[in-house]
Order: C-alpha cells, then structure tokens, then sequence
C-alpha cells in the first residue's frame, strides 16, 4: 500500500510541475532537456518503490501512474470545466497581423519562435497571419488572413 501511496504523491507532484512548466516548455523540448526528463524518470521511481526492486513494487508503481492518467483522462473528457482547469485553454496570440505581447509573455515565446512556426507553415510575413493560436498541446495553430 505504501507504493500507491507514494505513486499518487509523485503523479500529483509531476502533474502540478508539468502544468506550471507551460505550453511552451512541453511543446518545445530541446534534446538535453529531454535526456533529463528520462533522468527525473528514474530518479521518481527510485522515490516511488524506495528503492524496493521486485516485481510486485514496480507493478504497483506503474498501474497507479496509468489509473490515475486513466482518471485525468475521464474526467477532462466527461467535465469541459476539468479539461479547462487540467489542459488549459488556447491562447490567441497574432489577430489581424497584430501580435499580442501580454499573451507571448505569459507563455514566454520570443518573437522569432513565433516567425520560425509561421515559416514551418508557409508563412513569410505577420500581417499575412489573421489568427495565431497557441493550443493547449503548445503547437501554434495558424489561419492565414483571405487575398
């Protein structure tokens, strides 16, 4: 029992760290920043089992992890205030070719992030940009403005 205990604390613990990363930081991982998140995952199963290496610990640790996904997952999919509250909200952050400063802030995205997502999409200019929406998965959606 002590290992669900301790699985819950830390899925608890990673979730409130992952969403106070921001959209920015999960969509844009660079390679180093994704060697320590596999390092952090070690090191949580360490603190989840104890170090207790049987099979029955790791078992326990990684079906508390998936239910409480599993859980997460219902209730965003069964209450639109939870998926609000738990995933976020898209964030508008060009209209009309006008970028929005205050939005960008809040999620710490530069100016040429944001011109390097518009050439990904096939986007030369900002005022060609009618809407750019920052989505709760921290990919930037773009709809061009209409010739």
């Amino acid at each position: 029992m002590d290992i669900v205990i301790r699985a819950t604390v830390m899925f608890t613990f990673l979730y409130v760290l992952l969403r106070l990363l921001g959209k920015r930081e999960l969509g844009q991982l660079t390679p180093f920043e994704l060697v320590v998140m596999i390092v952090m995952g070690d090191l949580i199963q360490q603190g989840v089992t104890h170090n207790d290496f049987s099979l029955t610990g790791a078992i326990l640790a990684v079906s508390t992890f998936a239910f409480l996904g599993l859980v997460l997952s219902w209730l965003t999919y069964l209450s639109p205030k939870a998926e609000k509250l738990l995933d976020g909200e898209p964030r508008v952050i060009i209209c009309e070719g006008e970028l929005i400063r205050d939005n960008l802030r809040r999620d710490r995205i530069t100016l040429a992030e944001v011109e390097s997502e518009m050439r990904l999409a096939g986007i030369a200019r900002l005022a060609d940009v009618a809407w750019a929406i920052l989505e709760p998965q921290g990919k930037i959606s773009f709809i061009k403005k209409d010739n």
